[in-house]
């Protein structure tokens, strides 16, 4: 049995991380599992490096299709056609897909048109905001998968109610924490942590990169602005996105106690997390990482695809208006923040569950005959 493990961007091999693990200790006591990791080639920045291989502790991809940058359709049509003509050559049995980049849709679907049978890690999340090209991704791929491993009940009625049999759904927990907690005892500070003079508990992590906080030039400075000034002379260490950095170029006077770095590595960037005063940012991975990690995170959203981490976990949506941060800034600072708590089954062995279930469905035979007409 051959899984192929689709992989298209950083986030990607921090889910994908877990599975491996799970495979290859599944594979030490004679399970009969083999996976190929497939890079499409998505984000190719010179961080996706052996360096992000060695700290996530995968070995390098087996094939990468190279698709490079382009238009969403255009990365979209070059997937499906390099992975359709490898799927032709070396066909697998199972397409194994995570997350919600366009890889995730792109893959599952000329897998699929092959009648290869397509399962789907994080299934069933949603955030309702269709303007996000993320939330078009997971419902087509959701639509054509044949298996679904989910983070929550929340997804799980997600699927429900788009008329997914239950036998289909399978409750597995977060990949993402998988890796975190399997990588706490190995994060390490970044190079510039003493030349910050940042300490423990006396800095703040900010990341923006959403098209609706960081396109818009005035909107942006107001924000960073509103961050600042709510950081009450507290360091805020940005680590700069590729999108961020353009619109960084036409703000003037960048405060003092913004401190602009690098993006960081893996285990550089969870140690600044874990190390905050508080995060605030507009990506889903890192409230996740947050909530886990009993970490104070303002979310710059109108909207979450994970609400486990607003309901139950340390993270609160501030929305995308600048004018919101100021009461949630006087809020950490007064000490009212909620402590939070750790969703269910986000307990480092959500792999092992999904590597295990897919064995039992092998031996059950219902690998080979889940495949559904596209009809």
């Amino acid at each position: 049995m051959l899984i192929d493990l689709i992989a298209g961007a950083r986030p990607n091999f921090v889910k994908i991380a877990a599975i491996i693990r799970a495979l290859e200790n599944y594979e030490v006591t004679g399970g009969n599992l083999k996976y190929r990791l497939v890079h499409t080639g998505q984000h190719y920045d010179a961080r996706m490096s052996g360096v992000f291989f060695d700290q996530l502790e995968i070995p390098d991809p087996d094939v990468n299709l190279e698709v490079g940058s382009g238009t969403q359709a255009e990365q979209a049509s070059a997937i499906m056609t390099r992975y359709e003509a490898l799927l032709i050559k070396e066909p697998s049995d199972l397409c194994l897909v995570v997350g919600d980049v366009t890889s995730t849709m792109a893959t599952a679907i000329a897998a699929q048109k092959l009648r290869i049978p397509v399962a789907h890690v994080e299934g069933g999340i949603r955030s309702g905001d269709w303007t996000m090209p993320e939330e078009i991704n997971r419902m087509v791929t959701d639509a054509i998968s044949n298996w679904f491993f989910t983070t929550s009940e929340v997804a799980n009625m997600n699927l429900r109610n788009s008329g997914v049999e239950n036998d289909r759904i399978f409750f597995v927990g977060n990949t993402m924490i998988d890796t975190l907690l399997t990588s706490m005892h190995r994060l390490n500070p970044p190079d510039f942590w003493d030349s910050l003079e940042l300490q423990p508990g006396n800095y703040l992590v900010l990341t923006m990169h959403r098209p609706s906080n960081v396109d818009n030039g005035d909107q942006f400075t107001e924000m960073l602005n509103a961050v600042v000034s709510g950081a009450r002379g507290m360091p805020v260490v940005f680590p700069v996105h590729p999108r961020t950095a353009k619109m960084l170029e036409a703000v003037i006077n960048i405060p003092g106690n913004l401190k602009l770095v690098e993006p960081q590595s893996y285990l550089e960037f969870n140690y600044l997390v874990k190390n905050a005063f508080a995060v605030i940012t507009d990506s889903g991975g890192i409230t996740e990482e947050a909530t886990v990690m009993g970490i104070p995170c303002l979310t710059l959203r109108d909207s979450t695809e994970r609400p486990e981490t607003v309901t139950m976990g340390t993270n609160e949506l501030i929305g995308s208006n600048p004018a919101n941060l100021a009461p949630a800034m006087e809020k950490l600072f007064a000490g009212n923040w909620k402590s939070g708590t750790i969703p269910e089954k986000w307990d480092g062995k959500t792999g092992s569950r999904i590597v295990e279930i897919l064995q039992r469905l092998v031996q059950q035979g219902k690998l080979k005959t889940s495949i559904r007409a596209a009809s």
